[in-house]
């Protein structure tokens, strides 16, 4: 039997193939697709804190970033704390959930950007994500800044008045407003991919 070069299971499988797929829905749909998956990103996060906690429990900041590596580790990827300070939070990583495949997709950073702010967001009031490195970007590991105060000078993705799920409902379900609009973006994917399609008919022949 020939052996594999590399190891195959169904995290790294799995990790390709989100990877290509939003590549592609990036360059079908635009910057607009960083959007998405910020939303996805935020309602995610919604969900995993009843994996730590009530919806109203309050949470220290080393409960928070506690939740916030355990989550990360929790689904393959190599985060530790850096320092935690009453107004914000550094973690490493060392290994990125998605693996080396995220450089396909350096937008998928976004899920960790939404996940942290959105949680900190809910728990402080207040949430800024500041991707300082990023594997997805080269860097030998990943390091991100979330601060829970409006004080801050550093540039960061700023998460606040959040809605908030009630207990018996459900974060993953979307509005009819937002729907459309994806509906709308998806429809002008078809017709890029359509438009492409019939140039290379074209020049194939």
């Amino acid at each position: 039997m020939i052996s594999k070069k590399n190891q195959l299971n169904g995290h790294v499988f799995l990790s390709k193939l989100i990877t290509q797929y939003a590549m592609i829905h990036q360059k079908t749909v635009g910057p607009v697709a960083g959007e998405y998956i910020k939303q996805i990103g935020i309602r995610t996060g919604e969900w995993i804190e009843d994996f730590y906690s009530s919806k109203d429990e309050k949470w220290t900041v080393e409960e928070y970033a506690e939740v916030i590596i355990d989550l990360k580790n929790s689904i393959g990827g190599h985060f530790e704390i850096a320092s935690v300070h009453p107004d914000h939070v550094v973690v490493k990583a060392t290994e990125c959930p998605f693996g080396d495949v995220v450089r396909d997709a350096p937008h998928l950073c976004k899920m960790t950007s939404s996940v942290f702010g959105g949680i900190a967001a809910r728990k402080f009031g207040y949430g800024k994500v500041s991707l300082r490195q990023r594997i997805a970007l080269g860097h030998s590991g990943c390091e991100v800044a979330i601060y829970f105060t409006k004080y801050s000078e550093e540039n960061g993705d700023v998460y606040e008045d959040l809605p908030i799920t009630p207990s018996y409902g459900n974060p993953f379900s979307w509005e009819e407003e937002t729907i459309h609009m994806l509906n709308q973006e998806l429809r002008k994917s078809d017709e890029m991919i359509e438009a492409l399609l019939a140039e290379l008919e074209v020049l194939r022949k």
